[in-house]
């Protein structure tokens, strides 16, 4: 059985467009490499009910993995642990491990000329706030601490929006945890270009390799017009090591080739 997880992704900027939402691809993708499975991807605005409604359905969905981004700083539209702390009925309380991350972190910015004083304003401390029974994990990059926050059978990360902090925080601490999780697990994938056949016609070669391939997932992405059909077709798997997953994509690969040159189209491998 796949260990699964969801993303909740917290920030207007995202839902009225003015930002791209990075995150949600480079989790899904990393996720992905490592052997989970991304059963879903949120995205909120900076609403506490709204973030505890995201978090509260993704533990009823009995999420393993819960990664939220966004909403950690110090600003008042900052509302990530509020909401989850809602969500899981715990209060916020000030946490000390938490507080001394944010205060060495201004004190090396007073030391590099960044900022004229160290001054734990309310705004700072904020940062330190943490629901009851959480854990603070270190930003190597910026001042917002990552959270940890393990609850019953699920395991919720809460990480900042900024891409490289929240990247940072993801290879030091979570992908630790996601690796114990699955265990030895290969990822593999592979994409080729399919041309001179129409997706309606492709359809129903990669349900025939699906059945015959279970193991494998393929789907196909129109890259081109209707008139000059150019379709990319994205082949992955997880297997226990990479060459079972390599043998599988090859399978699959060969069959799915063979069935498009038939039709009368073309194959090549994606560089």
């Amino acid at each position: 059985m796949s260990v699964q997880m969801e993303i909740i992704c917290v920030g207007n900027e995202l839902l009225i467009g003015k930002t791209l939402n990075t995150n949600a691809q480079w989790l899904a993708r990393r996720a992905t490499s490592l052997g989970i499975t991304v059963k879903r991807i949120t995205v909120v605005g900076d609403d506490v009910d709204e973030i505890a409604s995201a978090v509260r359905e993704a533990l009823e969905r009995n999420s393993r993995f819960i990664i939220t981004t966004g909403g950690l700083g110090p600003t008042f539209d900052d509302k990530t642990l509020e909401g989850i702390a809602k969500a899981v009925n715990r209060k916020l309380e000030l946490n000390e491990k938490a507080l001394e991350m944010v205060r060495k972190k201004y004190e090396e910015y007073a030391k590099a000329g960044k900022i004229d004083a160290v001054e734990m304003t309310p705004h700072r401390i904020k940062m330190a706030k943490l629901p009851e029974g959480a854990e603070p994990l270190l930003n190597p990059v910026g001042t917002a601490p990552g959270v940890f926050l393990r609850i019953g059978d699920a395991n919720l990360f809460a990480l900042p929006g900024v891409p490289s902090e929240m990247e940072a925080i993801f290879d030091e601490h979570v992908s630790r945890m996601l690796r114990k999780e699955v265990g030895d697990v290969a990822f593999f994938e592979i994409s080729i270009y399919a041309d001179n056949i129409m997706e309606s016609t492709l359809a129903p070669l990669i349900d025939m390799t699906m059945r015959d391939n279970p193991r494998v997932y393929i789907k196909s992405h129109p890259r081109g017009a209707e008139k000059k059909p150019h379709i990319e077709i994205h082949l992955s798997t997880t297997a226990k090591d990479s060459k079972t997953a390599k043998d599988y994509i090859g399978k699959a690969l060969i069959q799915l080739s063979e069935l498009i040159k038939e039709k009368g189209g073309k194959v090549k491998l994606k560089e």
